[in-house]
């Protein structure tokens, strides 16, 4: 991700500066300059700071920031939305970031203040282990926050697996943890004959449901409140899909919903693990191992390597895994295994 030389400090200076082009980004979001800009179009410097309510220095300086970071572009003393911008940041749009950008600014990042806390505890610092059992426990608005924020990071992703995940001989899906149905909706789109079921925390149905009228797939995609740490997964689907799930859990937590996966599927069933995956040597990549950190603020999980899940799976009485490598904003690979009939040592070829 950064170039590192003895040549010059220059790729220590930029991660230094990480912090600043968040910043700048969260802050351009919060204003609803991206909103701004695209239904009113190029503005200049005044324009923006009346809209605002703020003296013309800052306003210029924070616009220059979001220029230098390609998300805005100058032209005749006017600033207006790059193509990326307008394509993700503008509100309304279906493949709008801006809830993930709201989730690490609101939430995220002042824990990362504190991560020398969490390696020191071993213990998260967004929220209080000793007051709730979860990250997930939270009052409305935070779920709402959350969940927006997941399915910003989830739409193109789902996007991109729904298009080389061949699921064409399934019949019934159920999305573990599956939030408000990012996931559910793209792959009820690409394949007419599966039905969803989506099984997540009540509170997290209440907004799947709106989701699913919105995509009008209410004949196929249904949402299923329960909690996966207390009870046992429904039973009668042929695929059960977890995606950026397990790594919000420590390892035993991990084995015990591999476990459940296993006795609600059928022999022959398929499940199927969504992931940023640690690479075996543990020296990257650069996306699973910040998300990997991040899990430290914010969880009691991390990222885990291909290797571990295998075991895992294998461990649960599934076929050692097969994976299948993605290109997507929030996983790099698919591991898929098969449920074996009890007592069937066979294991499929990685």
């Amino acid at each position: 991700m950064f170039t590192q030389t003895t040549e010059s400090p220059r790729g220590l200076l930029e991660m230094c500066m990480g912090p600043w082009a968040f910043k700048a980004l969260a802050v351009a979001h919060d204003f609803d300059l991206f909103t701004l800009f695209a239904e009113r179009g190029p503005l200049t410097v005044r324009e923006v700071a009346d809209h605002l309510g703020c003296a013309r220095r800052p306003v210029e300086m924070l616009l220059t920031a979001n220029a230098s970071l390609g998300l805005l572009e100058v032209r005749d003393g006017t600033f207006g939305n790059a193509p990326v911008a307008d394509a993700f940041l503008v509100k309304g749009k279906e493949q709008y970031f801006g809830g993930f950008i709201h989730q690490v600014n609101r939430r995220s990042y002042d824990g990362w203040g504190r991560l020398d806390e969490a390696v020191r505890s071993n213990q998260p610092v967004t929220w209080d282990p000793a007051a709730q059992k979860t990250a997930f426990e939270s009052d409305p608005e935070r779920v709402r926050m959350m969940q927006g924020a997941m399915h910003s990071l989830s739409r193109h992703s789902a996007s991109v697996i729904a298009g080389v995940l061949d699921l064409s001989d399934s019949k019934r899906l159920l999305d573990v943890g599956g939030s408000i149905c990012a996931y559910a909706i793209e792959f009820a789109r690409k394949n007419p004959q599966l039905e969803i079921g989506v099984y997540d925390l009540p509170a997290v149905c209440e907004l799947a449901e709106a989701k699913i009228d919105e995509a009008d797939l209410r004949d196929r995609v249904s949402a299923i409140p329960g909690d996966f740490l207390t009870r046992e997964l429904p039973e009668g689907y042929d695929t059960v899909f977890l995606s950026m799930i397990l790594h919000d859990w420590q390892p035993q937590e991990c084995r015990s919903l591999l476990r459940k996966a296993h006795r609600a599927l059928a022999p022959g069933g398929r499940i199927i693990i969504n992931e940023l995956l640690v690479d075996d040597d543990k020296s990257g990549p650069y996306d699973a191992a910040m998300m990997s950190l991040n899990m430290l603020v914010n969880t009691v999980g991390r990222n885990y390597t291909a290797a571990e899940y295998a075991a895992w799976l294998v461990e649960a009485g599934f076929s050692e895994p097969e994976r299948l490598p993605v290109d997507t904003v929030s996983s790099n690979g698919l591991l898929i295994a098969t449920r074996l009939a009890s007592g069937d040592s066979t294991r499929a070829t990685a």
